[in-house]
């Protein structure tokens, strides 16, 4: 009788630890690859938001007097994909060097600008065409010309006060009386 007992006994730890031991095997481990993986993944594939961090492509052009905004041409100046980011979208740079990094306007877009692709504008055409095209990552800081679609300031995330009800980025398409003629 106490053989057959710890005979179970043993059966059943022995039964726990190998169910254990093999749902951790099976289990994916959190490492710094797989979470930049994931990361990577999002960044090309999420929507612009204010606040969001977006990969790009970033190239630079220096032709044209003014842009489709309508204002002329100047440092500081970007065109985009304007299903993507609409005129009037503010971003910050900060994955290129030193000397290109900082805060963009989307004045401007292009046939040849289309996805994730962003152009900033640059006055010599030599530094343009040596410029080249790179990938980047930036910042949404306001999504079209909404000044109300912006990141949310610090005391605000911090005190979380309800955040305003945001209006469109892009203008709501207007309904066309019908012609009665």
């Amino acid at each position: 009788m106490i053989i057959s007992g710890r005979f179970w006994r043993k059966t059943i730890v022995t039964t726990i630890a190998a169910v254990g031991f093999v749902s951790l095997y099976e289990v994916t481990a959190l490492d710094s690859k797989y979470v930049a993986r994931l990361a990577t993944l999002h960044e090309a594939t999420a929507l612009p938001v204010p606040g969001s961090r977006l990969a790009f492509s970033a190239t630079a052009y220096c032709k044209g007097l003014v842009t489709a905004s309508g204002v002329a041409v100047q440092s500081g100046v970007a065109a985009a994909d304007p299903e993507l980011l609409p005129v009037g979208s503010v971003i910050e740079i900060d994955s290129l060097p030193q000397k290109y990094n900082g805060i963009y306007t989307v004045m401007d877009t292009g046939p040849a600008v289309q996805g994730r692709q962003l152009d900033l504008y640059m006055w010599s055409c030599n530094e343009a065409l040596q410029f080249g095209r790179k990938p980047i990552h930036l910042i949404v800081l306001r999504l079209g010309w909404n000044p109300r679609a912006t990141t949310p300031s610090f005391l605000d995330r911090l005190f979380k006060r309800p955040a305003p009800d945001v209006l469109p980025a892009r203008p709501l398409p207007q309904a066309v009386p019908p012609s009665g003629s």
